[in-house]
């Protein structure tokens, strides 16, 4: 057996959104509003899931993202993906072949 065999116990807890297995939470800026709204390029998808129009570092990104409430706060979870500008648009592209494979198999 190797000596230099490393742990890879962090790298196969992906499935676990909650707060107490991972590091700080880096807040997200949001636009607010005075209406109540604090951030009109937000969806919701249900079950604590949104798809989120976010500026990052002057680029724009589609994130998709499961949230875990923390003291009554919503905040973003590891389980998700945040998609650059080329990365939405190819797969909008693909979105016709991907409703074809849904209506054969489900």
């Amino acid at each position: 057996m190797p000596k230099n065999k490393k742990s890879k116990k962090s790298d196969t807890s992906d499935s676990d959104s909650g707060p107490e297995d991972r590091g700080p939470v880096k807040k997200q800026k949001t636009q607010n509003k005075s209406s109540g709204d604090s951030d009109e390029n937000s969806w919701d998808l249900g079950k604590n899931r949104f798809v989120k129009l976010t500026e990052f570092k002057g680029k724009w990104y589609v994130n998709i993202r499961e949230f875990y409430n923390a003291d009554g706060e919503l905040r973003p979870g590891k389980k998700g993906i945040m998609l650059t500008m080329e990365q939405w648009h190819k797969f909008k592209e693909v979105m016709p072949e991907l409703e074809d494979a849904i209506k054969r198999n489900v």
